[in-house]
């Protein structure tokens, strides 16, 4: 197929899902669709939201701690994502047996199969082993979306007109992941208990193995591991001085500063949800419909993002996604105040709306960030340089969790008090219209221009070193050879 013929294919998502999932595969081969399918969609979207469910009645029903207790706890297990460069420059400067990607797919499987496996035997409620082995499972989740990202990054670079596609693929499988996991992890709940359901998350984690087992990509031989300090070094400089380019720091500043001040206060809503005194003491089922029903909303917005926004001016469309994901907080407002009573809806119908809604814009608002994110990484080094930036995003993230934790501490929302908890949804939803006053630092180009210098996406000293010793150019990854 020729580059030519592209953007006519990319209208064919409109028409028929199939043929861009097979234009899709054979134009990146069909073992990065299936890795992209493992990981974002079944370890990710399906086991991440398992692992949601799970997790949270595990800290408050086995574990027994508080909601700002919780908060902070879900956010440690989140630091493996802080430093999602480190598994990055791994991927980059460091094959394993003559491979970039392939190996370190294989350890994430195994690493994630083992912790979740361990969690699930260990026979005392040990707080401190359960947040080692949680956060441990965090670790293979960002290992193997770090390559896998890397991938993406690398094929964004070689076919830009795909960027928004593969970002949409990605976006695709994480939202059916989620809503089949959310759908079924009420029933896991109550077949296995949360402890249980942690440890099912095993066989997500034995799939992300198996993508190490059969990716496309070409093998690197004779590979000098005496200069991997030197290469370290390379892929250092070259990271600094695409972040010193205005063109990168600018916009990382601001996706920085959005999600950050975007406290989370998730933990407690949860509690508030289960609260049979004064929340609408929500059963497990009612919860996992809830979080399903959220994901169909995501899958919405990923829908509503390759149909119709992926050919927006990125400023104009961040602007209007923090705009409505401030506005759609209210919801989280209405609810806690018990005013969707007054108006005659029932709290699960007004839950099931707010989580929709949220998710569906939380999505529109994530998805030209990833493609701004690909979009910024020099050639060479992209999976480092795509970590790096996603790491600055987890950064906030963690911000958020921590500061929503902390703000719940202070407004004293308990196990049993939530008079405060409306205080604490008023203040979320202004922080998150402040990010606007920084738009200026995202770039006015649509989403499929070049963002970077035309010398920073050259090809760097770090992948003309991991070429063979013929001099030959290692193909884009996953290109038939």
């Amino acid at each position: 197929m020729s580059k030519n013929s592209e953007p006519s294919m990319f209208h064919s998502v409109i028409v028929s899902p199939f043929n861009w999932f097979k234009m899709l595969a054979k134009e990146m081969h069909w073992s990065f669709v299936y890795g992209v399918v493992a990981v974002n969609g079944i370890s990710q979207g399906l086991g991440g939201a398992i692992c949601k469910v799970a997790s949270d009645y595990y800290w408050k029903d086995v574990q027994r701690v508080m909601p700002s207790e919780a908060q902070v706890y879900q956010g440690i297990t989140t630091l493996p994502w802080i430093i999602k460069p480190l598994w990055g420059i791994l991927t980059d400067v460091l094959p394993v047996a003559g491979y970039r990607r392939r190996p370190y797919f294989i350890f994430a499987g195994f690493l994630g199969a083992i912790s979740m496996l361990i969690l699930w035997l260990q026979s005392e409620s040990c707080t401190v082993l359960a947040l080692l082995l949680l956060t441990a499972g965090s670790a293979a989740v960002a290992i193997s979306d770090v390559t896998i990202d890397a991938c993406v990054a690398q094929n964004s670079i070689s076919h830009p007109s795909l960027a928004a596609d593969m970002q949409s693929l990605c976006g695709f499988c994480s939202s059916v992941g989620g809503l089949l996991g959310f759908s079924i992890s009420g029933l896991l709940m109550h077949a296995f208990s949360s402890q249980g359901v942690l440890g099912l998350l095993s066989i997500p984690a034995a799939l992300v193995f198996s993508v190490g087992m059969v990716l496309k990509e070409v093998h690197v031989p004779n590979f000098a591991y005496q200069k991997v300090h030197h290469k370290l070094s390379q892929a250092n400089r070259t990271m600094w001085a695409t972040l010193k380019c205005p063109e990168v720091w600018r916009p990382c500043i601001f996706m920085y500063m959005s999600l950050a001040l975007s406290l989370n206060i998730q933990e407690g809503m949860f509690y508030w949800y289960t609260d049979t005194e004064t929340g609408p003491s929500f059963s497990q089922g009612t919860i996992s419909f809830i979080f399903s029903i959220g994901s169909v909303g995501s899958l919405l917005g990923v829908l509503l993002y390759q149909n119709s926004l992926k050919d927006y001016p990125f400023r104009c469309l961040l602007f209007w996604s923090q705009l409505l994901s401030s506005l759609t907080g209210m919801l989280d407002l209405i609810l806690v105040l018990r005013l969707n009573l007054n108006l005659g809806m029932p709290d699960k119908l007004f839950a099931v709306i707010d989580e929709s809604v949220s998710q569906m814009i939380g999505r529109v608002r994530w998805m030209p960030i990833l493609v701004l994110s690909s979009k910024l990484c020099p050639s060479g080094i992209e999976g480092t340089f795509f970590a790096l930036l996603m790491s600055i995003d987890h950064s906030g993230l963690l911000t958020s969790s921590w500061g929503g934790g902390l703000l719940l501490n202070i407004l004293n929302v308990t196990r049993t008090e939530f008079d405060n908890l409306w205080l604490a949804v008023l203040i979320r939803n202004v922080l998150r219209v402040v990010p606007l006053a920084l738009l200026f630092l995202v770039p006015k180009s649509d989403q499929h221009s070049m963002i970077l210098p035309t010398n920073v996406l050259m090809k760097t000293e770090i992948e003309e070193n991991l070429t063979v010793e013929n001099d030959t150019k290692i193909k884009p990854l996953l290109e038939e050879a």
